[in-house]
């Protein structure tokens, strides 16, 4: 369901997609395939990806990091070196 719900976000090439833990409840294979076909969107169609994460190695793939805490920024962080979907491990 999650993969499709996502397919369905994407067919239409939106310029930003907001992705609330897009790989919640997805075993590691799968969550790297989403991430992969994100990454991918991100660069292809230039789209802005806005994504919610609990997971840090997740965090990683992105240029840049906000970190909220009791909902306010607690932090920003530019991620010069963002690291492929397929490079994570968790």
């Amino acid at each position: 369901m999650q993969r499709i719900s996502i397919a369905r976000a994407l067919v239409k090439k939106p310029k930003i997609i907001l992705a609330d833990e897009p790989t919640a409840a997805l075993d590691y294979d799968t969550s790297i395939k989403v991430l992969s076909v994100i990454e991918k969107i991100s660069k292809e169609n230039d789209t802005t990806i806005l994504m919610v994460t609990h997971n840090p190695e997740i965090a990683k793939m992105a240029n840049r990091v906000v970190k909220l805490r009791d909902g306010m920024i607690s932090s920003v962080r530019v991620n010069l070196h963002p690291l492929k979907a397929t490079d994570l491990v968790w």
